[in-house]
């Protein structure tokens, strides 16, 4: 059986990471929000009977090489290979003007493409023709590559997800809303079913 982990980035501690405080009164706190979305995914992974478990179940900001030390030592138990990581994050701009969803890998072609394209396909069939769906095609797949930490630290497949854009205003009160947490949730439950049913 596959192992999945799912990461909630930031902590309650973590200097800014949260929207401006939007006309209505409403603000969104990146670490309460991802804790929200990761805790639904977990609980809908399970219903289908899948092992999952969080990385963090800390509020406080858990260092980044204490959350890739956990994951290898679990990946190490399960395997390399039957382990995944995924780490949910809301992304934000320079001026507020960035909108979309987008999905990152580390460097070069690794299994976490594989995982990364499911999801890419996957927010496409459920945001496509109403929100932007963000992709560096550049190398024949969707995932933007980069040297975050806990995707180059991690010895299992690992991907990371940027949940629209928390400082622009349209984006942030489709993820505060009901149906844009239920579609979020089902974007990454949805995958990761997909991922599993075709690798594991």
């Amino acid at each position: 059986m596959m192992k999945i982990l799912i990461d909630n980035g930031h902590g309650e501690n973590t200097p800014g990471k949260r929207s401006p405080v939007w006309g209505d009164g409403s603000q969104l706190f990146e670490w309460e929000y991802t804790r929200e979305i990761a805790m639904r995914v977990e609980n809908e992974l399970k219903r289908h009977g899948v092992d999952v478990e969080r990385l963090v179940k800390e509020n406080t900001d858990v260092p980044l090489s204490e959350r890739a030390r956990r994951a290898n030592e679990i990946a190490a138990r399960y395997g390399k290979s039957k382990t995944i990581l995924v780490s949910i994050h809301c992304n934000a701009s320079q001026n507020g003007k960035g909108t979309g969803w987008e999905i990152h890998t580390s460097p070069g072609k690794t299994k976490a493409d594989d995982l990364a394209q499911i999801f890419w396909d996957t927010a496409n069939e459920i945001f496509g023709g109403t929100w932007k769906i963000r992709g560096d095609w550049s190398d024949g797949d969707g995932d933007w590559e980069n040297n975050f930490y806990i995707l180059t630290k991690t010895n299992c497949p690992a991907v990371l997800t940027e949940n629209f854009f928390m400082d622009n205003e349209t984006d942030c009160k489709f993820l505060l809303s009901p149906e844009g947490k239920s579609q979020i949730v089902k974007l990454h439950v949805d995958a990761i079913l997909k991922y599993i049913k075709k690798y594991e």
